[in-house]
């Protein structure tokens, strides 16, 4: 007897018969009704395929289809279609997050592909997502809310994991040739196949932009090849190579004064400001079935560079930190995990464990910038590299067992619970002498050292069939975040420091323990009469959070773990189909973040306040239109709402509402022409706003652009 409940239940399709299918065949949905209508599969939130409505975490998921239609040039192009998530635009294809967080570049978020890490633990980049070749993912899933159990440190806001494309069934090549405003260019070029049992796909991008501002120009070179073996009938092999190459001028971030905002935006104030940067990844992932167990070995190399130049700590006078950095981090990684299901109550058991060994190392020379103007107008025209700051190697070395196990109390209900381990630290090496000093600045030099951090993070989560189609979820979740590398062995100082205030500064940053988070969340999902709807209510709290103070009378910076935060919001996402060619998608949140407790030395408080850059309402909506697999339209409204500029709460921002219009048509079986208009309107808006220098600023934002490309298939 099969009624809804023991169907809801029925066996998964376990990661090994999905690698298979993807070698094997693949199922392209030919409208967006039948796009509609299929499961959603999740693997981020335990590691393993299973459908979305089983896993008792806000999840969302954003198809390959919908990022074949967008082919986004930008992160924000894509991630805002999952509700409570935004990124804004910094530079080029660089950007901030906001996921159940304010807009922030801080490592409170954990990025993946295929679900391995793109960075090291203490190597965070906010910009992480452009590592990867995102116009021609497989999809995304994020990941809203802690995820830390799991995936280790850094999962505090939420993770977004990126996904490969799937080799395809036959031989397939594509070229894909767009060209836009402000010197756009984009090429798109993917080849794959199937023989026997083996499945390959390679996908390259090559990108380039002039900026619509000056001197933001902006070149990037992406390659990806997936290899997928069916060694036998039990046992897979996914080989993943990416590597991206980036070259950029980052001024496109610099804000303006409100003049020019309005009346000149294509005015830089730093244009001297650059970033380059070298990104290569290798894994292999080997699994093998035998019976109810399943077992995973994937090994992975990373090797990260970065040449800085940053806008964001340009500084005029002896009292800045401007400086030129040379980065690079390079990982040996393993992750081993055993999975066995069991008949009794469709128990399921997840042990694994994750070890990584990730030496890095940071070179930095002070600058000496050319600066006209003053105030937040101040012009940064040319520099010149001066003395040695900052000369250290830094190893993060880490070893995380985790367990993680399902249970169905009854036909409907269903618990999951699990526990992470981190013991993580790092190895510091300093080849300059410790309390080093400049001639008018003191940097806070720590001599070489080892530090240690261990950390139990625990979840707990439950989903409640109320019929086949309705299901309740509610879990509780602790996260945390080792301190960053630059947070332990960066503390600089200003002018007028003596060594040992220098020295007390670096003490400071060395005691810092790791941030921690903690959520409560409840959720409902399910489909109506067609419509597929995801509700959520969640509380997020941080604790121990990073608070760093600058004394005015000293100019020391001491960082200590004395600020704690509030997250709490609800989202909304809704999925309608309207007829057989129309769907229309809605992504929302309302939400407040707020200090909760944060004084900063001397007797100032921000307890209370709302965080700068924290809108309260984000929204997505599409209204899609796609009659055949060739044809499509798709009118989207992007809305942003207003935030504070600071978090003493003395100016807001008013927010935005973007209109974009994107669309392909066919021309015979081979040649596809598409066309994508954004900020129809042409609206001023802000990439970010804030205060600087007691006055408003704001970065502006692309204006009205069209880019048109030609898609040929063979």
């Amino acid at each position: 007897m099969h009624n809804a409940c023991s169907l809801l239940f029925a066996p998964r399709r376990r990661p090994l018969a999905i690698a298979l299918g993807a070698v094997l065949s693949v199922v392209v949905p030919s409208s967006m009704a039948q796009q509609s209508a299929l499961p959603d599969i999740t693997v981020t939130g335990t590691r393993e395929g299973q459908r979305l409505e089983r896993t008792p975490a806000s999840i969302g998921i954003v198809s390959e289809n919908a990022v074949k239609l967008v082919k986004p040039a930008h992160p924000s192009q894509i991630l805002g279609q999952v509700p409570g998530a935004a990124a804004g635009v910094t530079n080029g294809e660089g950007h901030n997050t906001a996921i159940r967080q304010p807009f922030t570049t801080a490592p409170v978020y954990l990025f993946l592909e295929d679900g391995i890490p793109i960075r090291s633990t203490g190597f965070f980049n906010h910009n992480a997502l452009y590592e990867i070749n995102l116009p021609q993912a497989g999809g995304l899933e994020v990941n809203r809310g802690p995820t830390t159990a799991l995936y280790g440190s850094d999962a505090i806001g939420g993770a977004v994991n990126v996904l490969t494309r799937n080799p395809p069934g036959a031989t397939e090549f594509s070229l894909f040739a767009e060209s836009g405003g402000f010197g756009w260019k984009r090429l798109l070029g993917s080849a794959g196949t199937t023989s026997g049992d083996n499945g390959i796909i390679a996908n390259a991008n090559l990108t380039h932009t002039d900026g619509w501002r000056n001197k933001t120009a902006y070149d990037r070179q992406s390659l990806t090849v997936r290899w997928d073996r069916a060694i036998d009938a039990n046992t897979v092999l996914k080989t993943v190579f990416s590597s991206t190459d980036i070259d950029q001028e980052t001024g496109a971030n610099s804000p303006l004064v409100m003049g020019d905002y309005l009346d000149d935006p294509t005015r830089n104030y730093k244009p001297i400001a650059f970033r380059r940067v070298k990104a290569t990844r290798l894994s292999a992932a080997w699994e093998r079935e035998s019976g109810d167990s399943l077992i995973s070995i994937t090994p992975y190399y990373r090797d990260n560079s970065m040449d800085l130049l940053a806008s964001f700590k340009l500084t005029a006078g002896a009292t800045g930190d401007n400086t030129i950095s040379y980065g690079s981090n390079q990982s040996y990684g393993l992750q081993l995990k055993w999975r066995r299901d069991y008949d009794q109550r469709r128990a399921r058991l997840i042990v694994g464990v994750d070890m990584e060994n990730s030496p890095g190392a940071r070179k930095e020379d002070r600058i000496s910038a050319t600066v006209t103007g003053v105030g937040a107008s101040r012009i940064y025209s040319a520099y010149t590299v001066g003395a040695r700051v900052y000369d250290y190697k830094v190893t993060f070395h880490g070893i995380s067992p985790y367990v993680h196990g399902e249970y169905s109390a009854t036909d409907r209900l269903r618990l999951s619970a699990g526990l992470r381990h981190d013991h993580v630290g790092f190895k510091f090496e300093n080849s300059l002498a410790a309390g080093s000093v400049l001639a008018t600045n003191q940097y806070g030099q720590s001599g070489s050292t080892s530090i240690t951090y261990n950390h139990l993070s625990p979840k707990f989560g439950a989903t409640y069939a109320l019929n086949g189609d309705t299901h309740l979820f509610a879990s509780l979740n602790h996260s945390f975040r080792a301190p960053s590398e630059g947070d332990l062995f960066r503390p600089s100082t200003g002018a007028g420091v003596t060594a040992g205030q220098a020295a007390l500064a670096a003490r400071s940053a060395l005691a810092l323990k790791p941030v921690k988070g903690d959520q409560a969340e409840i959720g409902l999902r399910g489909r109506a009469a067609g419509v597929s709807y995801d509700l959520v209510a969640y509380e997020l709290v941080k604790s121990d959070d990073i608070l760093t103070y600058t004394d005015p009378a000293t100019n020391v910076r001491s960082s200590s773990n004395n600020g704690s935060t509030r997250h709490r919001g609800i989202e909304a996402a809704l999925g309608i189909p309207l007829g057989k060619n129309w769907r229309a998608d809605i992504a929302m949140s309302k939400a407040r973040h707020h200090y909760k407790d944060w004084v900063v030395p001397g007797g100032t408080t921000l307890s209370g306040k709302e965080m700068a850059a924290a809108p309260r309402s984000l929204a997505n909506s599409r209204l899609s239109w796609a009659p055949d697999d060739s044809t499509s339209l798709q009118f989207e409204w992007a809305h942003i709402g207003s935030y504070w500029l600071d978090d003493a709460n003395t100016g807001k921002y008013n927010g935005h509402d973007l209109l974009n219009l994107r669309g392909g048509l066919g021309l015979g079986k081979q040649l596809r022409l598409t066309a994508s208009v954004n900020n129809l309107a042409n609206k001023r808006y802000a990439d970010s706003a804030s205060i600087s220098s007691g006055v408003p600023v704001a970065s502006p934002g692309l204006p009205r652009n069209l880019q048109l490309g030609l898609e040929a298939k063979w």
